[in-house]
């Protein structure tokens, strides 16, 4: 299955798909359709401003999600949503386009700052950020001219080697826009 580029139109996706197996599974297991009636939509956090940009999860970690904001930094959940924390508080912050993490070692994650929806008011970043503990500390990897960066993508076997999408500035040519390849985990690009 093809995800739409649009990362909020993907994680209602996202959502809408685990509501349909989740319905199905339970009326699988209790054919009471009057078991399913009480089910309602619930937020599942964090409960703060902005729009969430860009979502990330990890193969074979079904509750292990990070998701990227406008002026919010980035969030990290270990429990499918029941609980939210903020994981760039004091490296970097405000708006995020790309979160990216490695399915070859989970505690690598890619961070690509400045919203990348295209609007009259968006909100620029600072580079390229990247842990390899799972969010606890962060280092500054390069690309900080980019301003933008919509996508990052790692190669599922080495988190060494990753692309970045690079917008650059929004209103005007820029020598920064591009795509971008680290082969030595963002040391160079």
């Amino acid at each position: 299955m093809r995800i739409p580029a649009n990362p909020t139109f993907s994680f209602l996706l996202l959502l809408l798909f685990t509501a349909i197996v989740s319905t199905a599974a339970c009326a699988e297991s209790s054919p009471e359709k009057s078991q399913l009636e009480g089910l309602k939509w619930r937020m599942i956090g964090p409960y703060r401003g902005g729009r969430v940009t860009t979502v990330a999860g990890v193969p074979g970690k079904p509750n292990l999600y990070y998701f990227g904001s406008t002026g919010g930094g980035v969030w990290k959940t270990e429990n499918g949503g029941q609980t939210w924390e903020n994981i760039s508080d004091g490296y970097f912050g405000g708006s995020i386009g790309a979160v990216a993490a490695s399915q070859s070692d989970p505690n690598v994650i890619y961070v690509g700052g400045g919203e990348k929806t295209l609007r009259g008011n968006v909100s620029y970043g600072y580079g390229v950020w990247k842990s390899v503990d799972g969010g606890e500390s962060w280092v500054n990897v390069g690309l900080n001219n980019s301003r933008h960066i919509s996508r990052i993508r790692i190669h599922p076997d080495n988190p060494d080697l990753s692309y970045a999408a690079v917008i650059g500035y929004i209103f005007k040519p820029t020598p920064e826009r591009g795509v971008y390849r680290t082969m030595d985990g963002g040391k160079s690009w």
